[in-house]
């Protein structure tokens, strides 16, 4: 019989469209032939928002601990048994204390490699970050837990895009940039695409910082100091097909995009706007490098839509077979190394299904 994955799944901000995306996302049995979704939440909360959303019949098994987890049922692994109050679409600092409370005790579960994957559900970043709790986000948490080095991906059927930097202000990015962290996100990108997206010689693009990618110079230097010199060395010592920098207003305004497998951007804006106007509904957020399989719907908290029964579930459910994708490919990859089926079509002969 087919091991199937655990599937860690953090609550997310419970004042948002989280619950609402994870219930919805769950909430057919057939989920159960793909893998065993743990919820890490309260099943009061649950309770609250089953009754919002009139899903009466939506049922989870209620655990202690994941020794008690059972294959053929989706699970809440009871992370606090108080009461608190739900607000939907109001930002709380008791929304933010829970929210990191259920990710913090997903993530220790997979560092302990007790589950396979993290299925995160949004969450508030300000509402989390306190004096005493710095936190800029998912990635950056996850990688410091974990100790490892790390690559936020956002990819959809189409399209893949992976940041240089993160969850940094824009005024900063210059200044961070340097050769060895681009060569760094190169290899990095240039793994994950093996072993975790199934191609065997994946094709990079790197979008230059500046305007017109610096016009040799004229509007910044970055790319002839730092960019260039890194993609060449990338290209010619490590035999990494990585092309590049290219303007990113008309690598995407022509299609050029098409032609790679992975795009890599220098910064959050640059590679997130034209991904979420091409794949904003589908879209998963996929963290490279880490231990563990870790992806998360492409949206955030919706305030403005919370409570009202109007939240699309289709990028959380993505994510979530995402996550199982990329576990069976890992597991694929180091069996039979880079021999395996390229992700589309391993994805449809054993993992898709349609909802």
């Amino acid at each position: 019989m087919r091991k199937l994955p655990i599937i860690g799944i953090s609550i997310g901000d419970i004042n948002s469209i989280a619950v609402e995306v994870v219930i919805k996302a769950i909430q057919d049995n057939r989920i159960l032939d793909y893998c065993t979704p743990v919820v890490y939440a309260s099943s009061k909360v649950i309770s609250y928002w089953r009754k919002v959303l009139n899903q009466n019949d939506f049922q989870l098994n209620i655990i202690k601990s994941l020794d008690q987890v059972n294959p053929k049922r989706a699970n809440l692994l009871a992370a606090w048994e108080e009461e608190i109050e739900i607000k939907p679409g109001e930002e709380t600092e008791v929304a933010g204390k829970y929210a990191f409370k259920s990710l913090e005790m997903v993530t220790k579960d997979a560092v302990a490699g007790k589950i396979d994957a993290i299925v995160t559900a949004p969450l508030n970043k300000h509402n989390v970050n306190t004096d005493s709790l710095p936190f800029n986000g998912h990635t950056e948490y996850l990688a410091q837990q974990a100790n490892s080095e790390h690559l936020m991906i956002l990819t959809s059927d189409t399209l893949r895009v992976a940041l240089i930097t993160g969850h940094l202000p824009l005024k900063d990015v210059s200044n961070k940039l340097t050769q060895a962290l681009i060569l760094e996100k190169i290899n990095l990108f240039n793994q994950s695409l093996k072993q975790d997206f199934g191609i065997i010689k994946p094709k990079i693009a790197v979008l230059g910082l500046n305007p017109h990618a610096g016009e040799n110079g004229l509007l910044g230097a970055e790319e002839k100091e730092i960019i260039i010199p890194a993609v060449d060395k990338a290209r010619n010592d490590r035999q990494i097909a990585v092309y590049g920098p290219y303007p990113a207003d008309g690598f995407f305004g022509s299609n050029q995009y098409q032609q790679f497998d992975g795009i890599l951007a220098m910064y959050h804006d640059q590679g997130l706007i034209p991904f979420k106007f091409m794949a904003f509904k589908d879209g998963v957020n996929y963290t490279a490098g880490l231990p563990f399989v870790r992806t998360s719907p492409d949206h955030g908290t919706a305030y403005a839509i919370a409570g009202k029964n109007q939240a699309d579930a289709q990028s959380m459910r993505n994510a979530l077979f995402m996550a199982i994708d990329i576990w069976a490919r890992r597991n694929h990859f180091q069996e039979i190394n880079e021999k395996s089926l390229p992700m589309t079509q391993f994805r449809r002969e054993k993992f898709r299904i349609d909802f």
